[in-house]
């Protein structure tokens, strides 16, 4: 992100997951009406160009990697929902989204409508959600906490957290969603432990992350690479997921399940449109607390 100016990717992101609609019935397997709301006023022109879905639907066909993008982040939100799900149905009340960027669940998801949520971002983008959504006339149920990550120390992040309202004593569930390729070695630790803070027993960790392997990354992602590179916010660390188990284990975590978004689209989708998700190298894992730091 560049200084002082809503992060790019964030809307990238949140257009995509808006677009969704825009697919046949049957493969929208999560819904965020607010998506498109948050982006770039010339991506929603275009999109919004043809005055019926089917006209819409064929713009997003012509552009290329567009679709797959789209697709890609039907199957990412859905498996992140599901995640949500289970953690509320097993009692859960308390989500803090660690970068939350354009997130809307506490809007969309019924199943919050008793939780306490909380979103942790850094102050461009955090304000311009606001007046997004101010403008939109949707209120959104969220606890919203300012955090710029290049000048405040994660080690403060779990006493301003306990400040808005998050009670450590409670389980958490933490969404890291989209975050981890960007930052340093040295910032996912630091991290990892302020969460560890925020986190005691039966508290969950849901993540995204990029996979370091042998073989050279998808085309996909390549193209994504290369689209956050000139948007100033670059990949910076992958984890080898072989390596990732005892990685989290020392900072306090238990891995408890680690998917690749690609194997995931073959549950989710049909066949000739989860092809399109090729992305081997993107991944999912959710992890339990075992160390509640303090």
């Amino acid at each position: 992100m560049r200084d002082g100016t809503p992060s790019r990717t964030a809307q990238f992101v949140a257009a995509a997951r808006g677009m969704g609609r825009l697919l046949p019935e049957a493969v929208r397997i999560a819904d965020d009406p607010y998506g498109m709301a948050f982006s770039s006023s010339s991506l929603a022109r275009l999109i919004n160009r043809p005055h019926d879905a089917g006209g819409r639907a064929e713009t997003i066909a012509r552009i290329p990697g567009l679709r797959t993008w789209i697709v890609y982040m039907q199957v990412r939100t859905r498996i992140i929902d599901d995640a949500v799900r289970a953690f509320v149905a097993a009692g859960g009340r308390q989500l803090v989204l660690l970068g939350a960027g354009y997130d809307c669940r506490a809007l969309r998801m019924a199943e919050l409508a008793t939780s306490d949520v909380f979103e942790i971002d850094h102050p461009a983008t955090q304000g311009h959600k606001r007046e997004v959504l101010d403008r939109l006339g949707a209120v959104s149920p969220a606890h919203y906490l300012a955090w710029d990550f290049e000048t405040h120390p994660m080690d403060d992040l779990p006493a301003a957290l306990a400040d808005a309202g998050h009670d450590p004593k409670d389980p958490t569930l933490t969404i890291w969603e989209g975050v981890t390729m960007y930052l340093t070695e040295g910032a996912i630790d630091a991290s990892l432990r302020a969460i560890a803070t925020w986190s005691p027993p039966s508290s969950d960790l849901v993540m995204t992350y990029q996979a370091r392997t042998q073989a050279r990354p998808s085309l996909a992602t390549r193209a994504v690479e290369a689209v956050v590179q000139r948007f100033g916010e670059p990949f910076k660390f992958w984890w080898a997921p072989e390596q990732l188990p005892e990685y989290l284990e020392l900072r306090g975590f238990e891995l408890t399940s680690d998917v690749s978004v690609s194997e995931e689209s073959r549950r989710l989708m049909p066949p000739d449109f989860a092809i399109l998700v090729a992305r081997a190298d993107s991944r999912i894992a959710i992890a339990q607390c075992t160390a509640h730091l303090s």
